[in-house]
């Protein structure tokens, strides 16, 4: 049995290791949890005597199996979460990360079964973000972002990495949401911002912008 803040660290460090082959840095951990390195460096032993992590002082931290597992087990629910409360609830995909946030941690195992079931077995979050199997198995799939695109690129959007509740309205003003259709027509010199064909109109978004969004690429 784990605390709520101990697991938020477990989730916290999954998260940015999947953006770096080397070990998690503690100030960005730091960042990511929103504290002081020293409250981070005070947790890290916690979860290392616990065998949650593998961490060596001034190196990082990675998570060790039984970290990793845990990990996967609290991204599972809040992604599980977040479809219930778009699907069955109605809330809109900019409501719901921080309501999922507090029911992650809710442990039962039997509970996050029904609730899978429940929903039909879903492969993806309103985000877009991959729902990992009650065996913490991922769907292997293929995403970019869209900055990494070019000039005459046709793609899906499937997902996105940036989560607050201002960014998604305003994609949703620009009416880029999963599932849309877009083509890279322009992307400025001056400033990478890019102007996207999107069902017959045009839409200029910021370099800032397409960093966030995820595009299954054709």
């Amino acid at each position: 049995m784990h605390s709520f803040t101990e697991e938020n660290y477990l989730k916290t460090i999954y998260h940015l290791s999947q953006f770096t082959a080397s070990p998690v840095q503690t100030n960005a951990i730091a960042d990511g949890m929103k504290t002081r390195p020293a409250s981070v460096t005070d947790m890290l032993k916690k979860l290392s005597d616990k065998q949650l992590i593998d961490y060596i002082k001034y190196q990082g931290v990675t998570l060790t199996e039984k970290g990793k597992t845990t990990a996967v087990g609290i991204v599972r629910k809040h992604r599980l979460w977040e479809v219930f409360l778009v699907e069955k609830l109605k809330f809109k995909w900019d409501e719901v990360h921080d309501i999922a946030e507090e029911l992650e941690h809710i442990n039962s195992a039997l509970l996050v079964e029904r609730l899978d079931e429940f929903l039909g077995f879903p492969k993806r979050d309103p985000h877009g973000d991959l729902i990992p199997d009650q065996n913490g198995f991922f769907e292997p799939v293929q995403n970019i972002h869209l900055h990494e695109m070019s000039c005459g690129n046709k793609g899906v959007i499937i997902g996105v990495s940036e989560y607050s509740s201002a960014f998604l309205k305003h994609l949703e003003r620009l009416g880029l949401t999963i599932g849309i259709i877009i083509e890279i027509k322009e992307i400025a010199d001056y400033d990478g911002s890019v102007e996207l064909l999107v069902d017959g109109r045009k839409i200029n978004v910021s370099r800032e912008v397409t960093q966030h969004i995820l595009i299954n690429y054709k």
